[in-house]
């Protein structure tokens, strides 16, 4: 903040007849004395000279030159590395893939590295072969409908921009993340394999799929323990036979140390919660005090709620069909339990250093901080952990059948694969279920926090549009909560979180760490498209927004196109959310046609497919006619799949296609963007 200083000048008034008795009872003695002080006040303040302040250096732990920065194949050649680990990674499923590849190169006598294609010069690919035996991996999830993950967004323009580029001497491989349920499986993954390809570069071994809709992980282990022995073959080396654990971080305690200087949750700078500075990001996230939190549904035993954020003074701004990402925190009572049950004070103040000094990522969370706070806000410790975790901890199962089961596990053998579908996926067994069910193991806390993924930031459609709440983000979800085969109750982390999120907290506002999303998921172009609404559920969220904008477009005197809506839930007198707001906009006009779907207020299911399928001749109208912009939220799984599949079903009935041709038309739209998608499974 700059402070500004005020010199008072002194002030000579201006010569006045009124005044002249006054200024007669000074004698020019007192005048001429009283100008020299003037003076040599007026002197003293212009010509001293201040004293310059005493610059404040603070120590760097290590220049950073501009070559470390972006250029991935000096630091390379600097710290004896011949494997580089892209990642594009949106949850972090990518980016801890690429931390176990690069790890399992020690075991090959090869050394890897770590590396976000955001934050290195992706030209240099082609220098790759400087390097003796380089290799490049490269783990790349797809986000949405087939687009790269926002960190590798730069590298994705820079394939697509670079067709004359030689990558000749590169050798690569790919392993994709995506999910079946998607239209667009996989994408980044076929995309990055098939351009490195066309630019000349050598594939060692073929592209991996991971299907999130199936067993990601056991796509990942199966691909993996293929991919080494690939490796070893082309670069004529062995396994070194060392199956020990390799730590990548090592412990301290700080026993002295001022608190101002530790991390409480932070996900960026220090301190960056007690003094807000936008830009806001998913690295500088802002805390939005939470306005509203009201129960939607009227009966039944699911809680669908709606939260109200306050982003006044922020500066940030949303459009319709973006997403709110919220960092959530984990269960106080699960990290406690973790905590007596591996017999450790929570709040010993440590950090996790990189092994690897040249590494760029320094610590596996924000450091220095306490267990508690790591395993609260910076650990994932609901989600069942994944096979190498498994792996990892067997060494310190006392009892030898534990420790064989474990590594079974985390194993690519049929039998491996079995056991840990069902004694961790099917039966939801988190760290802490294990744990409680497996008393031999005893892991040291610092290595299970080393080991654990990150606790990631949670997407919502918002509910609301920025023309009518320029100053609020509104959310609609439905809290999780579900019963195990253990006989457990697991409770969805982010949910249950804001579930609690009170207006006001004894007298404090409650706040949720957040950002803004951009998406595709927009309105037309035109006010005057129509538009048709599919979104059952929670799915409905950004259809909220969208009614909001059009009744707003309305107000202004435009013209509007149709609005149709197709909503669906379970009971008409249970979770018809937001009715009173449909119908009010119904009557309105600004929702042209409301078509709801109660699934289980009579004896056979009723869908939104069905109700689409029943307004086939006015939706193919819509569509086929006047230009209609399509828009489906909610569940991919099932729901996106059969509302697409009744698409097919009215151009062929009303359109007179056959079942290719509808799904050709289908398709042209989805190019054109006007059928959009904004599912999750």
């Amino acid at each position: 903040m700059h402070r500004r200083l005020w010199f008072t000048m002194p002030h000579y008034p201006e010569p006045n007849p009124a005044v002249d008795e006054e200024a007669s009872l000074f004698s020019t003695m007192d005048l001429l004395l009283f100008s020299v002080i003037v003076g040599f006040v007026v002197y003293w303040f212009m010509s001293r000279k201040k004293p310059e302040p005493i610059p404040e250096f603070k120590k760097l732990d290590t220049p950073t030159p501009t070559t470390r920065e972006t250029s991935f194949i000096e630091k390379m050649k600097k710290t004896g590395k011949n494997i580089i680990v892209f990642y594009g990674s949106q949850t972090g499923t990518a980016e801890e893939f690429a931390n176990r590849l690069s790890k399992d190169a020690q075991r090959y006598g090869m050394k890897g590295m770590v590396a976000d294609p955001e934050e290195y010069s992706m030209g240099e690919l082609s220098r790759l072969s400087e390097i003796k035996n380089s290799l490049a991996i490269f783990c790349m999830a797809t986000y949405g409908e087939g687009d790269p993950t926002d960190n590798a967004q730069d590298f994705y323009d820079w394939l697509q921009e670079n067709d004359d580029e030689d990558l000749s001497g590169l050798n690569y491989t790919v392993f994709g993340l995506g999910n079946k349920t998607y239209e667009h499986y996989n994408a980044m993954g076929k995309y990055v394999d098939k351009k490195l390809e066309e630019l000349g570069a050598t594939r060692i071994f073929d592209l991996g799929m991971g299907d999130d809709d199936g067993n990601l992980e056991e796509d990942f282990v199966s691909w993996r323990e293929q991919f080494w022995p690939a490796v070893c073959e082309h670069f004529g080396v062995e396994a070194s036979g060392d199956e020990s654990s390799i730590r990548q971080y090592e412990l301290k305690e700080h026993t002295d140390i001022n608190m101002n200087k530790v991390y409480t949750g932070e996900i960026g700078r220090l301190k960056s919660f007690e003094v807000q500075k936008p830009p806001f990001d998913s690295k500088n996230p802002f805390l939005a005090p939470v306005t509203v939190n009201r129960k939607l549904n009227k009966a039944g035993d699911r809680h669908l709620m709606h939260l109200e954020l306050d982003i006044t003074g922020s500066k940030i701004r949303y459009e319709s069909g973006d997403h709110v990402a919220v960092f959530p925190t984990n269960d106080s009572a699960l990290v406690n339990k973790l905590g007596q049950i591996l017999g450790v004070d929570l709040d010993v103040v440590i950090s996790l250093n990189n092994l690897d000094e040249e590494s760029n990522k320094k610590h596996p969370f924000p450091c220095p901080t306490t267990y508690r706070t790591a395993l609260t806000h910076y650990l994932d410790i609901s989600h069942p952990p994944r096979t190498n975790v498994l792996y990892e901890l067997a060494q310190y199962a006392s009892d030898p059948k534990d420790q064989e089961n474990m590594r079974k596990m985390a194993s690519s053998s049929p039998e491996g694969k079995a056991l840990y579908q069902s004694w961790v996926l099917d039966a939801s067994r988190n760290i802490l279920a294990i744990l409680e069910d497996m008393p031999s193991l005893r892991p040291p806390v610092d290595h299970l926090c080393e080991l654990l993924p990150r606790l990631q930031a949670r997407y919502y459609s918002i509910a609301s549009s920025s023309k009518v709440h320029p100053n609020s983000i509104h959310i609609c979800a439905v809290v999780v909560e579900y019963k195990t085969k253990t006989g457990r109750t697991n409770k969805g982390v982010a949910t249950n979180w804001l579930k609690n999120k009170l207006v006001t907290d004894n007298g404090h506002k409650s706040t949720v760490p957040m950002y803004i999303r951009k998406s595709q998921f927009r309105l037309p172009f035109k006010s005057t498209n129509p538009v048709i609404m599919v979104g059952p559920g929670t799915g409905i969220a950004p259809f909220m927004g969208f009614i909001q904008e059009r009744g707003w477009l309305k107000q202004q005197g435009k013209e509007v196109g149709e609005t149709v809506l197709f909503f669906g839930c379970r009971h008409k007198n249970e979770d018809y959310i937001y009715q009173e707001e449909l119908e009010g906009a119904e009557k309105n006009g600004v929702l042209t046609q409301l078509n709801v779907a109660f699934s289980r207020d009579q004896d056979h299911k009723v869908y939104v497919q069905h109700l689409l399928t029943k307004n086939k001749e006015h939706v193919w109208k819509l569509i086929h006619t006047d230009n209609a912009h399509i828009y489906i939220c909610g569940d991919a799984r099932n729901m996106a799949k059969d509302v697409q599949t009744a698409f097919y079903e009215i151009a062929e009935e009303v359109g007179g296609m056959t079942r290719t041709q509808a799904v050709d038309y289908v398709k042209k739209l989805m190019t054109k963007g006007r059928y959009s998608q904004d599912v999750w499974s």
